[in-house]
């Protein structure tokens, strides 16, 4: 073979290596873009992902409140009913007051109011109607209200003395607070 053969040979085969190397170059630029068109569908399909997460957590949100204020709507339904009743709870407890326990001419009504009373109160109780009744126990803001303070060397600070208008609370819910009378270190 002669150098111009050799040369030519060489020259061929150097464009053969060339033609491979665009056609590589072709092949590697669409494996490039589609490694590109998959990242943004992975990326869309996690955005997708999360959001769908965050739609679900929502609605079970929404749904979760919507089933607290199902049972608060329940349990507070008769909140305005239970609060008118309480003045005749305090009625029928002031008549008791009254009534002198000696004269026997009124124990049957004595005894009817007592009994009237009970079963209100049994009734109030069993729709989550509690009494508040804090004599002798550490005043609380929450649940009393001071009418007074008195000094009294007998009892802690801040103890309620007396009892004006006993409070009550329906299923936790303060309905009216307990009217007291509150105790103070002397001077």
């Amino acid at each position: 073979m002669s150098e111009q053969e050799k040369a030519a040979a060489e020259q061929h085969a150097a464009e053969q290596t060339n033609t491979e190397t665009v056609e590589l170059s072709g092949e590697q630029q669409i494996i490039a873009h589609l490694e590109a068109e998959l990242a943004k569908v992975q990326t869309a399909a996690a955005e997708q992902h999360e959001l769908a997460l965050r739609v679900r957590a929502d609605a079970e949100n929404m749904k979760r409140r919507a089933l607290q204020d199902i049972e608060k709507a329940q349990k507070f339904a008769l909140e305005k009913f239970s609060s008118d009743l309480l003045s005749v709870v305090d009625n029928l407890e002031r008549s008791l007051g009254f009534i002198d326990p000696a004269n026997e001419s009124l124990k049957a009504v004595t005894e009817g109011v007592e009994l009237t009373l009970k079963g209100l109160l049994d009734t109030l109780n069993k729709h989550g109607v509690n009494q508040i009744d804090p004599q002798g126990q550490p005043f609380n803001p929450d649940f009393h209200q001071a009418m007074s303070i008195q000094p009294n060397a007998e009892l802690a600070p801040n103890t309620v003395t007396f009892v004006m208008q006993k409070g009550y609370e329906l299923n936790g819910r303060l309905l009216r607070p307990a009217l007291v009378g509150v105790s103070k270190k002397p001077d």
